[in-house]
């Protein structure tokens, strides 16, 4: 035996259908304007927005089946609309709406002449916008209409507020993203990221035939500036440090905070094919210069700081393994480390 379906539970079934399927609030709305013609016999339903600081309504969606074409994109003054004096007056039906609003240069401009509608709120009461839905006749509403209109502007304004949330959660993801890679103190990358990109480089570099300089900055005397003005001095004076390595860095040029007292750059060198040293030189120059001066450490008073050891290498081609690049541009820094001690360089 075969069960014909009563408008009423068909109307249930596509409801439901509609609820858990959509993914988006386009997908949930659709069929809702199809569904809210059909409750209340008018040939045109639509979803608004409302930018009240910009005082425009926008109209997102639309679904039109005559002559009343009500166009998805349309953004109409605010201040004009039957929406907000059907909202201001509590009115939400009519089937004159030119005497009712008849100075409304939208509803002239479209020829609207029946007109239901009802706020979307979101779970705070803020208005969103309208679920509406019109006639270029004359019609009178169908029993219960209301009521559908009603559930679904719940339901738009329940999917407004989830993909909201979405939303809040993509960009407090990011940050979280973000902030994992970045050094608190500084604000420059930290080992983590420093890796990543390390890697990056060298496959790069293999590709482009150029050269990877890696530069390993060690901060001489750090324990004395934090032991003898404070540890607030002394994180004042990495932050400072690291501004003015990041002051020397050209286009496409790293700088990263690698942990404790220690820095790390990564800078292009020139084509493999060319001598490497004189560009090695140089970074290591601009770093060393950038670096030997006189800091502020606010409260604590100043220093003339000496510069730090820098080891500045040109990576292997041969060499891919990014921890070992670091560590040999780290005995690089210790060599210099040791000549700084013997008073072989200054």
């Amino acid at each position: 035996m075969t069960t014909v379906l009563s408008p009423s539970a068909d109307f249930v079934g596509r409801l439901s259908d509609s609820i858990v399927a959509a993914r988006s609030l386009e997908e949930l709305v659709r069929p809702l304007l199809e569904m809210l013609q059909a409750v209340t016999g008018l040939e045109s339903a639509y979803v608004t927005a409302i930018d009240e600081p910009a005082g425009l309504q926008h109209v997102l969606f639309a679904r039109n089946s005559r002559r009343l074409q009500i166009p998805e994109g349309l953004s109409v003054p605010w201040e004009d609309t039957l929406c907000k004096r059907a909202l201001e007056e509590g009115r939400t039906y009519t089937d004159d709406v030119a005497a009712c609003w008849g100075d409304s240069d939208a509803a002239r401009a479209l020829g609207i002449a029946t007109y239901t509608s009802t706020p979307i709120r979101t779970d705070d009461g803020a208005l969103y916008g309208t679920l509406c839905a019109a006639s270029d006749e004359r019609k009178p509403l169908a029993g219960g209409a209301e009521r559908v209109l009603q559930m679904f502007s719940r339901l738009i304004g329940q999917q407004v507020e989830r993909e909201r949330l979405v939303q809040s959660l993509r960009v407090a993801n990011d940050a979280l993203a973000t902030s994992a890679l970045l050094d608190p103190l500084t604000g420059l990358p930290n080992r983590r990221a420093l890796m990543a990109d390390l890697r990056r480089r060298v496959a790069q570099a293999d590709r482009e035939h150029h050269s990877l300089l890696i530069a390993f900055v060690d901060l001489d005397g750090f324990k004395a500036i934090n032991d003898r003005y404070g540890h607030d001095a002394g994180d004042r004076f990495l932050h400072d440090i690291g501004n003015a390595l990041v002051a020397t860095l050209r286009a496409g040029d790293l700088c990263a905070r690698l942990g404790g007292d220690e820095f790390v750059v990564l800078a292009g060198g020139p084509h493999e094919s060319d001598p490497p040293q004189a560009a090695v030189d140089a970074l290591h120059h601009r770093l060393q210069a950038a670096t030997t001066r006189r800091f502020d450490l606010g409260d604590a008073g100043a220093i003339d700081y000496s510069g730090p050891s820098i080891g500045v290498i040109a990576a292997d081609p041969a060499v891919t393994d990014p921890d070992v690049l670091l560590m040999t541009a780290d005995a690089a820094m210790y060599r210099v480390k040791r000549a700084r001690r013997e008073g072989r360089v200054s």
